[in-house]
Protein backbone atom coordinates (compact mmCIF):
# COMPACT_ATOMS: atom_id res chain seq x y z
CA UNK A 1 0.00 0.00 0.00
CA UNK A 2 1.28 2.94 -0.79
CA UNK A 3 1.99 5.99 2.54
CA UNK A 4 0.27 8.74 4.01
CA UNK A 5 1.16 12.43 2.80
CA UNK A 6 0.26 14.54 5.54
CA UNK A 7 1.52 18.81 5.51
CA UNK A 8 1.51 20.76 8.39
CA UNK A 9 0.79 24.79 7.73
CA UNK A 10 0.41 27.67 9.84
CA UNK A 11 1.89 31.11 10.91
CA UNK A 12 5.24 31.68 12.95
CA UNK A 13 4.91 30.03 16.05
CA UNK A 14 2.51 27.34 15.51
CA UNK A 15 4.03 25.06 17.20
CA UNK A 16 4.45 22.60 13.75
CA UNK A 17 7.46 21.34 14.72
CA UNK A 18 6.51 20.05 17.93
CA UNK A 19 3.16 18.46 16.77
CA UNK A 20 5.38 16.68 14.09
CA UNK A 21 6.89 14.80 16.44
CA UNK A 22 4.58 13.60 18.27
CA UNK A 23 2.17 12.61 16.01
CA UNK A 24 4.81 10.39 14.60
CA UNK A 25 5.48 8.95 17.99
CA UNK A 26 1.91 8.37 17.90
CA UNK A 27 1.88 6.49 14.68
CA UNK A 28 4.92 4.34 15.74
CA UNK A 29 2.75 3.06 18.59
CA UNK A 30 0.76 1.52 15.81
CA UNK A 31 3.19 0.11 14.25
CA UNK A 32 3.30 2.86 11.30
CA UNK A 33 6.82 4.36 10.06
CA UNK A 34 7.31 7.76 9.85
CA UNK A 35 9.21 10.24 8.39
CA UNK A 36 9.32 13.85 9.28
CA UNK A 37 10.76 16.68 7.07
CA UNK A 38 10.29 20.30 6.64
CA UNK A 39 10.10 23.10 3.44
CA UNK A 40 11.93 24.50 2.40
CA UNK A 41 14.38 21.45 2.97
CA UNK A 42 14.20 17.64 3.92
CA UNK A 43 16.83 17.06 0.63
CA UNK A 44 20.19 17.69 0.47
CA UNK A 45 19.88 20.71 -2.60
CA UNK A 46 16.92 22.07 -0.99
CA UNK A 47 18.49 22.37 2.57
CA UNK A 48 21.18 24.31 0.69
CA UNK A 49 18.26 26.66 -1.04
CA UNK A 50 16.57 26.93 2.45
CA UNK A 51 20.16 28.58 3.92
CA UNK A 52 19.22 30.80 0.75
CA UNK A 53 16.08 31.74 1.36
CA UNK A 54 15.46 31.86 5.68
CA UNK A 55 19.02 33.74 6.30
CA UNK A 56 17.47 36.49 3.68
CA UNK A 57 20.42 36.14 1.26
CA UNK A 58 17.95 36.27 -1.83
CA UNK A 59 15.51 39.04 -1.29
CA UNK A 60 17.17 41.54 -2.93
CA UNK A 61 16.44 39.86 -6.18
CA UNK A 62 12.68 39.94 -5.49
CA UNK A 63 9.59 38.16 -4.60
CA UNK A 64 9.64 36.13 -7.67
CA UNK A 65 12.90 35.02 -7.63
CA UNK A 66 12.32 33.70 -4.41
CA UNK A 67 9.25 31.71 -5.51
CA UNK A 68 10.86 29.61 -8.03
CA UNK A 69 13.49 29.48 -5.30
CA UNK A 70 11.01 27.67 -3.14
CA UNK A 71 9.58 25.70 -6.07
CA UNK A 72 13.34 24.31 -7.04
CA UNK A 73 13.47 23.05 -3.37
CA UNK A 74 10.15 21.42 -3.64
CA UNK A 75 10.86 19.54 -6.41
CA UNK A 76 14.12 17.97 -5.32
CA UNK A 77 12.67 17.54 -1.98
CA UNK A 78 10.09 15.49 -3.86
CA UNK A 79 11.90 13.60 -5.89
CA UNK A 80 14.81 12.64 -3.62
CA UNK A 81 12.58 12.38 -0.34
CA UNK A 82 8.82 12.59 -0.06
CA UNK A 83 8.12 10.10 -2.84
CA UNK A 84 10.51 7.52 -2.51
CA UNK A 85 9.32 7.30 0.89
CA UNK A 86 5.75 6.84 -0.37
CA UNK A 87 6.08 4.71 -3.01
CA UNK A 88 7.91 2.62 -0.07
CA UNK A 89 4.29 2.59 2.05
CA UNK A 90 5.78 4.79 4.64
CA UNK A 91 3.80 7.93 6.07
CA UNK A 92 5.35 11.64 5.42
CA UNK A 93 4.50 14.44 7.57
CA UNK A 94 6.05 17.67 5.92
CA UNK A 95 6.46 21.12 8.16
CA UNK A 96 4.78 23.21 5.38
CA UNK A 97 4.44 22.64 1.68
CA UNK A 98 2.70 24.26 -1.14
CA UNK A 99 -0.06 25.96 0.55
CA UNK A 100 3.13 28.04 2.24
CA UNK A 101 3.98 29.17 -1.02
CA UNK A 102 0.89 30.14 -1.94
CA UNK A 103 0.17 31.93 1.25
CA UNK A 104 3.82 33.73 2.09
CA UNK A 105 4.76 34.42 -2.20
CA UNK A 106 1.22 35.34 -2.91
CA UNK A 107 0.83 37.53 -0.01
CA UNK A 108 4.47 39.63 -1.34
CA UNK A 109 2.90 39.97 -4.63
CA UNK A 110 3.68 37.52 -6.61
CA UNK A 111 0.63 36.76 -8.98
CA UNK A 112 -1.59 33.78 -8.35
CA UNK A 113 -0.95 32.42 -11.71
CA UNK A 114 2.61 32.39 -11.20
CA UNK A 115 2.54 31.04 -7.67
CA UNK A 116 0.05 28.10 -9.23
CA UNK A 117 2.20 27.50 -12.30
CA UNK A 118 5.79 26.68 -10.52
CA UNK A 119 3.54 24.64 -8.04
CA UNK A 120 2.27 22.52 -10.71
CA UNK A 121 6.02 21.77 -12.24
CA UNK A 122 7.23 21.04 -8.69
CA UNK A 123 4.74 19.08 -7.13
CA UNK A 124 3.94 16.61 -10.18
CA UNK A 125 0.61 15.59 -8.93
CA UNK A 126 1.96 14.70 -5.45
CA UNK A 127 -0.16 16.47 -3.50
CA UNK A 128 -0.91 15.96 0.39
CA UNK A 129 -3.81 13.68 1.38
CA UNK A 130 -4.48 15.61 4.24
CA UNK A 131 -3.09 19.08 5.79
CA UNK A 132 -3.19 20.39 9.06
CA UNK A 133 -3.61 24.21 9.65
CA UNK A 134 -2.53 25.13 13.45
CA UNK A 135 -4.08 28.12 13.13
CA UNK A 136 -2.40 30.99 15.81
CA UNK A 137 -3.36 34.23 16.30
CA UNK A 138 -0.30 36.05 15.07
CA UNK A 139 0.62 37.92 18.43
CA UNK A 140 0.61 34.32 20.47
CA UNK A 141 2.88 33.23 17.55
CA UNK A 142 5.20 35.38 17.74
CA UNK A 143 5.52 35.81 21.59
CA UNK A 144 6.23 31.82 21.25
CA UNK A 145 9.18 33.10 18.57
CA UNK A 146 10.66 35.61 21.28
CA UNK A 147 10.42 33.18 23.74
CA UNK A 148 12.35 30.34 22.13
CA UNK A 149 15.20 28.80 23.94
CA UNK A 150 16.52 25.80 21.73
CA UNK A 151 18.79 26.35 19.10
CA UNK A 152 18.03 28.32 16.29
CA UNK A 153 19.59 28.04 12.22
CA UNK A 154 20.34 31.85 12.07
CA UNK A 155 21.43 34.43 14.20
CA UNK A 156 17.93 36.21 15.49
CA UNK A 157 14.78 35.71 13.86
CA UNK A 158 14.36 34.15 10.44
CA UNK A 159 13.59 35.96 6.97
CA UNK A 160 9.79 35.80 7.01
CA UNK A 161 9.42 36.22 11.54
CA UNK A 162 10.83 39.87 11.45
CA UNK A 163 8.10 40.60 9.03
CA UNK A 164 5.42 43.16 10.43
CA UNK A 165 2.13 42.26 12.43
CA UNK A 166 -0.10 42.95 9.79
CA UNK A 167 1.65 41.18 7.29
CA UNK A 168 1.35 38.32 9.70
CA UNK A 169 -2.39 39.10 10.05
CA UNK A 170 -3.00 38.96 5.71
CA UNK A 171 -0.97 35.11 5.94
CA UNK A 172 -3.17 34.27 8.65
CA UNK A 173 -6.58 35.52 6.56
CA UNK A 174 -4.76 33.43 3.77
CA UNK A 175 -4.40 30.01 5.46
CA UNK A 176 -7.87 30.16 6.76
CA UNK A 177 -9.59 31.53 3.54
CA UNK A 178 -7.56 28.62 1.80
CA UNK A 179 -9.12 26.32 4.39
CA UNK A 180 -12.59 27.55 3.33
CA UNK A 181 -12.50 26.42 0.27
CA UNK A 182 -10.61 23.14 0.68
CA UNK A 183 -12.34 21.74 3.80
CA UNK A 184 -11.78 18.01 2.37
CA UNK A 185 -8.26 18.44 3.01
CA UNK A 186 -7.31 21.54 4.83
CA UNK A 187 -8.36 20.52 8.69
CA UNK A 188 -8.29 23.55 11.20
CA UNK A 189 -6.53 23.25 14.79
CA UNK A 190 -6.87 25.90 17.03
CA UNK A 191 -3.23 26.28 17.56
CA UNK A 192 -3.65 29.49 20.79
CA UNK A 193 -4.67 26.01 22.89
CA UNK A 194 -2.14 24.13 24.72
CA UNK A 195 0.50 21.78 23.43
CA UNK A 196 -1.16 18.81 24.59
CA UNK A 197 -4.77 19.81 23.73
CA UNK A 198 -3.35 20.94 20.17
CA UNK A 199 -1.98 17.14 19.73
CA UNK A 200 -5.15 15.61 21.05
CA UNK A 201 -7.05 17.17 18.45
CA UNK A 202 -4.41 16.28 15.92
CA UNK A 203 -4.58 12.77 16.90
CA UNK A 204 -8.11 12.49 16.79
CA UNK A 205 -8.44 14.36 13.50
CA UNK A 206 -5.87 11.49 11.76
CA UNK A 207 -7.41 8.83 13.74
CA UNK A 208 -11.07 9.68 12.47
CA UNK A 209 -9.75 10.42 8.81
CA UNK A 210 -7.40 7.14 8.53
CA UNK A 211 -9.11 5.26 10.34
CA UNK A 212 -8.92 1.74 8.19
CA UNK A 213 -5.09 2.90 7.24
CA UNK A 214 -4.28 2.92 11.15
CA UNK A 215 -6.08 0.12 12.50
CA UNK A 216 -4.57 -2.42 9.92
CA UNK A 217 -1.38 -1.16 10.67
CA UNK A 218 -1.98 -1.80 14.64
CA UNK A 219 -3.66 -5.15 13.74
CA UNK A 220 -0.36 -6.58 12.24
CA UNK A 221 1.69 -4.53 14.91
CA UNK A 222 -0.21 -6.89 17.70
CA UNK A 223 0.35 -10.37 15.39
CA UNK A 224 3.85 -10.13 15.16
CA UNK A 225 3.94 -9.43 19.10
CA UNK A 226 1.84 -12.62 19.60
CA UNK A 227 4.00 -14.40 17.26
Amino acid sequence: MPGIFISFEGGEGAGKSTQIQRLREALLSKGIEAVTTREPGGSQGAEIVREVLLSGAAKEYGVTAEAVLFAAARADHIDTLIKPALEDGKWVLCDRFADSSRVYQGESGVPDSVVEALQQVAIAGHNPDMTLLINVTPEVGLARVSKRTAPVEFDGPDRFETDTLETHRRRQNLFLEMARKEPNRIVVIDGDQSQDKVTDDIWQTVQNRFAKEIELEDHNLQESRED
